[in-house]
């Protein structure tokens, strides 16, 4: 059946309402024409509904129509998509529309990495017409380009979306879209704190993973209405009465009514909406009491100042309201308020439950911090919120400027992205090589990866990393306690009593064929064995005590690769141990390099120091002078290379005649490398520094 039967047989004449003015907002689509028929022409208004044109009958899809004068009814027509899509945009054009408390839902999505997260927020704001099949595009709430490239989320994203229930009622629903690996958990705890239920995602086919466990207990512990939800259905390998199993075994969750559903097809998401609206408990309505909000999320805007990100816990909030943040007792005016809805729209006023965001003309960035309490400067609040925990880094490397000039900027960036990514942790710190930089915390080497690329293409910076380090604990003879980050910093070995190092409880789910290299992999890092259990009889639980320092590095690489990435990993911390560690020093041509120096356990020092000895070697360009190359444990020297000199042919004038002629002009020659070496300098091309730290973080 072509177009124009199709739309004959499923659609009715409406008389024409729109005034002759309005032509230039209307956009024609293109049928095919045909006289004798009840129409000639169909329009799209700039707004998305059909609108007759003036002195023409016109045949509208069906669904409730939006016309100049109100609404018209048509029968059902399923056959023509865009009807559809128009209509659940209408819809959803109503979200900025108040709703009473009792129809707020606040919920967020948890699960492993890759396990459709993204997917099924696309498709939720898609079905409830949040954004336009025009406008939708995979990862829609993943604004960031490095999010994209990677195919991870990095940052948590609200949004604001309107449905209309079965029950005839609509609903708000504030979506938080929270990251999946284990380095960006805190982003996790913030926005599971600003809801009162969440979206239990887990692969029907991948079944229980490190992740899902660990995001389950941080909902858990917030007191979260959970929902489980079996996505990617539509997978061959798809096996949801095991994984509903699963869950129910590991984790606990009764499953009997858990949603099977695939984001990728649109299968099972009405089901998801109903759910949501059926069991996720509303906010309580507390909009008498005085405002207490709580910021969970903040960026700086070069226009605007900086914008924070909200969950209104009490009272309400209108524009041009005198605010105050009770951490700082900084006092503003509210310029803009709004929704993200994802994208930012403006609002008057916004009440108890409700998620937003407003802007102040805040200029420093340490006014608003994540975690802190907006109220009322007419009308204080007795007390702040509780706020979050204080996240902890556990990886620490140096931040350097490639070109010394920058250093300032880094410093602007620095505390411009912190205010974005409220885990990131820094202080000055300075390097007789590399001179002046900041040393930084973070929760793991992803997020440092991602933090130091983020400053390179976000803020246009050069940067170099040293290696990764962990906080070390040094008890020194005078009977005080160091905490010690910087391998540069560790006392003297005659000031030191001894060093204790951070160890973390790590669990690897993994199938069964692979527990044995996965084991074997463990023990090569110092581990030890705590407990194996079978979660199924295809999948185990390994878990081990290991040093943080042996798991910075490539550990994750290598259990995806010993196990073909069917192994997931989550730890946390332990504790603190006492270690047999060394610090290596390297001296090139007898000149320590502290950004080069490293924390290492004394049964790896020597195959350390040899490793780094002989890239070095093949890094660092030839001089006229010999360059010694050595590796020290205080003042052993445990590694050794040398560079030789670059040598002019000083004999080659001399034909024959007497050997002391020969000898005169090669000790002359002797003596002025002597005098070069002492007072040469060798300068370390930037690559080379890049290749060993490198090589140190696949090593150490």
């Amino acid at each position: 059946m072509d177009i124009l039967a199709r739309i004959q047989a499923a659609s009715i004449t409406a008389p024409c309402l729109a005034p002759q003015h309005h032509h230039k907002h209307l956009q024609q689509l293109c049928f095919p024409m045909s006289t004798g028929h009840h129409f000639s022409c169909f329009y799209m208004h700039q707004n998305h509904f059909p609108v007759a044109m003036p002195g023409h009958p016109c045949r509208i899809p069906s669904g409730s129509i939006r016309c100049q004068s109100g609404a018209v009814e048509a029968p059902e027509m399923q056959d023509v998509k865009f009807s559809k899509s128009m209509l659940s945009f209408d819809m959803g054009k109503d979200r900025l529309s108040k709703v009473p408390a009792s129809q707020i839902r606040n919920f967020s999505i948890i699960a492993h990495i890759d396990h459709g997260k993204s997917t099924l927020a696309d498709k939720l704001l898609q079905v409830t017409g949040t954004v336009s099949d025009r406008e939708m595009k995979e990862q829609f709430l993943d604004n960031m380009d490095l999010e994209r490239e990677r195919g991870i989320t990095i940052k948590l994203q609200a949004a604001r979306m309107r449905y209309v229930a079965k029950d005839g009622e609509p609903y708000c629903l504030n979506l938080i879209d929270t990251p999946g690996h284990v380095d960006f958990s805190y982003e996790v705890s913030r926005s599971l704190a600003a809801c009162e239920g969440a979206l239990l995602v887990v692969d029907a086919s991948q079944g229980v993973e490190a992740q899902t466990l660990a995001n389950v207990y941080l909902a858990l512990e917030n007191n979260l209405e959970i929902i489980p939800v079996l996505n990617k259905i539509d997978l061959p390998g798809a096996d949801p009465e095991r994984v509903r199993n699963e869950i129910e075994e590991i984790v606990g969750l009764d499953c009997s009514e858990a949603i099977f559903c695939s984001a990728k097809e649109g299968i099972g998401i009405q089901e998801i909406l109903e759910s949501i609206v059926a069991k996720v408990p509303p906010p309580k309505d507390t909009s008498m009491n005085p405002l207490r909000a709580l910021i969970f999320d903040s960026y700086y805007d070069p226009y605007r100042g900086v914008i924070v990100y909200f969950r209104v816990v009490d009272g309400s909030i209108k524009i041009h309201d005198k605010i105050q943040f009770m951490a700082s007792g900084k006092e503003y005016e509210v310029d803009e308020l709004g929704v993200l809805s994802p994208g930012q729209m403006q609002v008057n006023e916004l009440f108890a439950g409700e998620v937003g965001y407003l802007a102040a003309s805040i200029r420093s960035v340490a006014d608003a911090r994540v975690g802190d309490t907006i109220t009322s400067s007419a009308n204080k609040a007795g007390m702040a919120l509780s706020g979050y925990q204080e996240a902890v880094p556990m990886v620490f490397c140096g931040l350097f400027p490639v070109d010394a000039d920058q250093f300032g900027e880094l410093r602007e960036a620095l505390e411009k992205l912190q205010l974005n990514d409220a885990a990131l942790k820094y202080e000055p710190e300075s390097s007789s090589a590399m001179g002046f930089g900041f040393r930084c915390g973070f929760l793991g080497l992803l997020h440092m990866e991602i933090v130091q690329e983020r400053l390179e293409r976000e803020y246009g910076l050069n940067l170099i990393t040293t290696a990764p380090s962990v906080v070390y604990r040094v008890q020194c003879a005078d009977n005080t306690v160091v905490e010690c980050s910087n391998p540069c910093e560790l006392p003297e070995p005659g000031k030191r009593v001894w060093i204790e190092e951070p160890f973390v409880n790590i669990e690897m789910i993994t199938p069964k064929e692979y527990i044995g290299t996965l084991m074997e992999l463990a023990q090569e890092r110092r581990g030890e064995f705590k407990e194996m259990k079978y979660i199924t009889e295809s999948r185990a639980s390994v878990i081990y005590i290991l040093p943080l320092a042996e798991m910075v590095g490539d550990f994750f690489d290598q259990l995806k690769s010993r196990s073909k990435g069917y192994a997931s990993m989550e730890y946390s911390l332990s504790g603190y141990r006492k270690s047999d560690l060394v610090r290596l020093d390297i001296l090139i041509n007898g000149e320590p390099m502290d950004p080069l120096a490293a924390i290492v356990h004394k049964d790896k020092a020597f195959a350390v120091g040899r490793a780094l000895t002989q890239k070095l070697k093949e890094l660092i360009p030839r001089q006229m002078f010999k360059i010694p190359i050595q590796v020290t444990i205080g003042t052993r020297v445990i590694a050794s290379e040398s560079i030789s000199a670059m040598r002019k042919d000083v004999l080659a004038k001399c034909y024959g005649g007497d050997i002391s002629r020969k000898k005169k002009l090669l000790k002359k020659q002797a003596e002025g490398k002597k005098r070069m070496k002492s007072v040469g300098r060798v300068e370390v091309p930037q690559d080379a520094f890049m290749a060993v730290l490198r090589l140190e973080k696949e090593v150490v």
